[in-house]
């Protein structure tokens, strides 16, 4: 299959443009706020309207400064140490899954501080929201024809621009049903059978990393890093991490409320 011809930019403004991946973004934010919402009606979270408007603010700040770090940091560091002013030139892309959730959770604790609220429901609020932002951001990489998968002789492999002449996996297609989809029903299941504080975000962080470490096998490593250790890419690495401290957290959650 030859890659659908798809323009990257959804609509031209004069000298301006919206592009889908901006569009991704978008839409996954406002799923976030509905989710928000409901959640924390449903739950007697006593959130305003308005303070869940100012939670999203802070999430889309740590998201993206989360997000562009965490690349610089994880996947080019050697680059960006020597070129700083680099890090600002984010339409040049790259950006990290794993530093954008460093960059949620500073944030919600930020909010959390400032509006004395609980951090964990805030995290619990926020594992439910993500998913949905997740298989939108993978469609928005899938439209621009990056993070493309490993070479494949699957009858639904795809020749995408830049990748050579090979048929290759549509990894960011598998990762926007698993990420996306998949993990928001469990996740959804979970919050319909718990109230326990911290048993979303610990989920979370446990059923994602297993899902990406996963994925990371169909996915074509960074050119620029490759294989790390082994057959492990970087993303696996980091989703080892993830799920450890999802497994402590969960452990801690579950030990607080045995008699």
């Amino acid at each position: 299959m030859n890659f659908p011809e798809i323009d990257p930019v959804l609509l031209h403004i004069g000298p301006l443009q919206l592009r889908w991946y901006g569009l991704m973004y978008i839409l996954g934010f406002v799923a976030a706020y509905f989710i928000l919402v409901n959640v924390s009606r449903k739950r007697n979270y006593e959130l305003a309207r308005a303070e869940i408007e100012d939670l999203l603010a802070y999430c889309v700040a740590g998201l993206i400064i989360g997000a562009r770090l965490g690349y610089c940091l994880f996947y080019n560091f050697g680059y960006y140490f020597e070129h700083p002013l680099r890090i600002f030139a984010v339409w040049e892309g790259g950006m990290s899954f794993h530093g954008g959730l460093i960059g949620l959770v500073v944030a919600g604790w930020i909010f959390s501080r400032i509006k004395k609220k609980q951090f964990l429901m805030l995290a619990d609020m926020g594992a439910l929201a993500a998913p949905p932002g997740l298989f939108f951001g993978r469609i928005g990489n899938f439209i621009n024809a990056e993070l493309y998968g490993r070479v494949t002789d699957m009858p639904w492999g795809m020749v995408f621009p830049g990748a050579g002449p090979f048929s290759r996996h549509p990894s960011q297609i598998y990762e926007a049903l698993l990420e996306g989809v998949v993990l928001f029903i469990l996740l959804y299941v979970i919050h319909l059978k718990t109230r326990i504080s911290g048993i979303l975000i610990s989920s979370f962080l446990i059923f994602y990393g297993v899902m990406r470490f996963f994925l990371e096998f169909f996915r074509q490593p960074d050119q620029h890093l490759g294989f790390i250790s082994g057959h492990l890419t970087m993303g696996q690495i980091l989703c080892l991490i993830m799920m450890s401290a999802g497994a402590v957290l969960l452990a801690l959650r579950l030990k607080s409320i045995r008699p």
